[in-house]
């Protein structure tokens, strides 16, 4: 992801609810009731662990069971020192006390709530780069320092790895194609990171290298789990022949889900949102333009998918009447500038939202240039009384800066193409008049719709047009 260009908006659940499912998260809930546990009589050791004799106290607290009961009560523990749940009083002596922090889980703010879960999201996400311990371990015990290059482990490649599959996932959930925030395979989520886009067949060794990276990830989201980041679905471990071979990737899709499901959860789309902010990128939220002007929502709106478009419309209406919000919206819809047509085209989806009180600023238009075409629509739509005819010049102008609008919005699309040869087709003479058309955009419509016209004769006879344009547009 480049930080240049806007992810498409999150949609985000209202900041109580999130705060909820924060607190009712395993890791968050066990750091706080370890902190309230923590007293004058509770040791940790010089790295600010719980001290190895209670931990089995700590894990009849958590009422916690199996083989990995210590290490969950260790980690709940490591999230309440570094969120401030639990402060070290004294390092040598190794005691320790309730933080102040823990004051905010029950008093605070639902941003309190969120801000202790974005700390122990950052510890969660540090320690699900770390592979096995045990070399490390092995390391510092013999030569006191870790030589990370023979491990086979690079710490910032790790993390990097990481991000980047986070970022594709929050890619995944927020944009318009999985509105749903579905499942994602883990297979494809690996793929995501590891094949260049546009890629052909694969060949074995990239193959090879997306099973490897589906066995990190089978790690890492297991690790992610606990603190609410997302849900998942682990890989089959029947699909393991023994314990240090990897699965192959899937060859269809009735078994892809034993490879692996992973799904943002709502609080994870606000704690991903959260450090895409901290880290520069512009990572818009719906809601983010409610309390603007038009001429914001409309610049804004004008990068989003239509969903998010509406959405976003939506809430900014709900604060405002109908026709005040009728004759911002127009006002803000004027231009000859490059992005005016896409501003219209979110204008005229915006008043498609408005009702039959908005008519008085509609008719106020019917006479401009720009907006007269776009209300009469929108009067005609509504069966309202005496809406008169459009001007030839004015159709044509109209269907020029839908398809401006269009181009700008959703480029060489399926659907574009299916409005440029309907255009084509129901009106015999429409390259020989819309040369002619006094619009900033013609000559660049024209040589669009010859670009995208599957008949070659319709196609020399748009690029012809376009010509005539441009020669017209320098005279």
């Amino acid at each position: 992801m480049s930080d240049s260009s806007p992810l498409p908006p999150a949609r985000l659940r209202p900041e109580a609810e999130l705060a909820r499912a924060a607190l009712s998260t395993p890791l968050l809930s066990r750091a706080a009731r370890l902190a309230r546990w923590a007293g004058p009589g509770t040791r940790v050791d010089a790295g600010g662990s719980l001290a190895e004799e209670q931990l089995p106290a700590a894990v009849e607290l958590l009422g916690l069971g199996g083989d990995d009961a210590a290490a969950e009560a260790g980690e709940a523990w490591r999230a309440a020192v570094d969120t401030g749940l639990i402060e070290i009083v004294d390092e040598e002596a190794g005691t320790v006390r309730a933080g102040e922090e823990l004051k905010l889980l029950t008093a605070g703010s639902p941003q309190d709530v969120l801000a202790v879960w974005l700390a122990a999201l950052e510890t969660t996400l540090a320690d699900a780069s770390v592979p096995d311990l045990e070399g490390l371990v092995d390391a510092l015990e013999q030569g006191g320092e870790v030589d990370f290059s023979s491990l086979g482990w690079d710490p910032e490649a790790e993390a990097e790895f990481l991000d980047g599959v986070l970022g594709n996932l929050y890619l995944l959930t927020v944009g318009e194609g999985n509105p749903g925030g579905d499942p994602v395979p883990l297979p494809a989520l690996a793929a995501s990171v590891i094949l260049p886009s546009g890629t052909g067949e694969p060949t074995n060794d990239v193959l090879e290298q997306v099973s490897d990276a589906m066995m990190r990830l089978d790690d890492q989201f297991r690790v992610l789990e606990p603190v609410g980041l997302v849900e998942y679905q682990p890989v089959d471990e029947a699909l393991l022949v023994d314990a240090d071979e990897e699965p192959a990737a899937p060859v269809d899709d009735t078994d892809v889900s034993r490879y692996g499901m992973v799904r943002l959860t709502p609080l994870g789309v606000y704690g991903l949102r959260a450090r895409l902010l901290e880290a520069g990128f512009e990572a818009p939220a719906v809601g983010d333009l409610a309390d603007g002007s038009a001429d914001a929502l409309l610049d804004g709106t004008a990068r989003y998918g239509q969903q998010a478009a509406q959405a976003e419309t939506e809430q900014w209406l709900g604060r405002r009447e109908p026709l005040a919000a009728a004759r911002e919206l127009l006002a803000a819809a004027r231009g000859a500038d490059a992005g005016a047509p896409l501003r219209r085209l979110r204008c005229q989806q915006a008043l498609s939202l408005v009702g039959i009180e908005a008519e008085p600023a509609l008719r106020e238009v019917l006479d401009d240039p720009e907006l007269g075409g776009l209300a009469r629509v929108w009067l005609s739509e509504r069966g309202a009384a005496e809406v008169p005819a459009p001007s030839q010049d004015m159709v044509f102008w109209l269907t020029v800066d839908t398809v401006a609008a269009q181009l700008a919005a959703e480029g060489n699309s399926e659907e574009l193409q299916a409005l440029v040869e309907g255009l084509a087709s129901r009106h015999s003479g429409f390259f020989a008049a819309a040369w002619r058309v006094e619009h900033p955009a013609t000559a660049d419509v024209l040589e669009a719709m010859g670009r995208l016209h599957p008949d070659k004769k319709v196609a020399k006879e748009a690029r012809k047009a376009a010509f005539k344009a441009r020669s017209q547009q320098a005279s």
